[in-house]
């Protein structure tokens, strides 16, 4: 690898997931200070969702922290940051029920996601593993050991991909079940869409940014065994 395309390889890994993070941030401060027409805070849309689609055994919690929403299916429930528990804001409806989305997949056994929980245990075990195998390899001249650790690296790469279409899918049923529900007009379908697009963009430049360095150590390491 030339010294050029070292430098705008480094730089699309430094810049992709910055410049994700920060439309992330600039477009949900835009709209969570835009209410929704239903007037309904974060924790009603997600407890009126998971009312109409029938699905009662999971709960609806505040957490702590910024941007810190999720839907946790062992425990079965639905965590939303403090402004987007209490909020009336457009931001905060998407981002509930985006999180309502996760818990729909869940009880209809949405196949990506029942896929990205078994891979979870190796790719968090390949995330933290991969690199100090590498590291490792190289340093002793171990092939064998680099080997290891790309493969190790290949699960939780696999991981991200599988993310992208259990998160996308979710944003689709958010939107349809804001709409359906009443939460928001036809007219608000645009600017609501804008928060989950914007979202989306995190996991999109954390899955290239992963592929990029897989790429790039599979490459290493055919080199090593010229």
């Amino acid at each position: 690898m030339g010294m050029g395309s070292f430098l705008i390889y480094f730089a699309i890994l430094l810049i992709l997931p910055l410049w994700a993070q920060s439309k992330v941030k600039n477009t949900y401060k835009k709209y969570m200070k835009v209410p929704n027409s239903s007037g309904m805070s974060g924790a009603d849309v997600a407890r009126r969702i998971l009312q109409e689609n029938g699905i009662y055994d999971v709960r609806v919690e505040e957490t702590k922290g910024f941007l810190s929403d999720h839907y946790d299916p062992r425990k079965k429930v639905v965590r939303l940051s403090s402004h987007n528990y209490h909020q009336h804001s457009k931001a905060a409806a998407a981002i509930a029920a985006h999180e309502v989305g996760h818990a729909i997949q869940d009880a209809e056994e949405y196949a990506f996601l029942r896929f990205r929980h078994a891979l979870a245990p190796v790719a968090n075990l390949g995330s933290n593993m991969s690199f100090f195998l590498i590291l490792a390899g190289i340093i002793l001249g171990a092939t064998g050991l680099v080997g290891i650790g790309i493969v190790f690296m290949a699960f939780a790469v696999l991981f991200q991909l599988v993310t992208l279409p259990v998160e996308f899918n979710a944003s689709n049923r958010a939107m349809d079940q804001l709409v359906s529900s009443g939460v928001i007009t036809s007219s608000e379908h645009p600017e609501t869409k804008k928060v989950l697009n914007a979202a989306a963009l995190t996991y999109v430049a954390a899955a290239v940014v992963a592929l990029m360095e897989l790429v790039r150590f599979v490459l290493m390491f055919l080199h090593m065994n010229e």
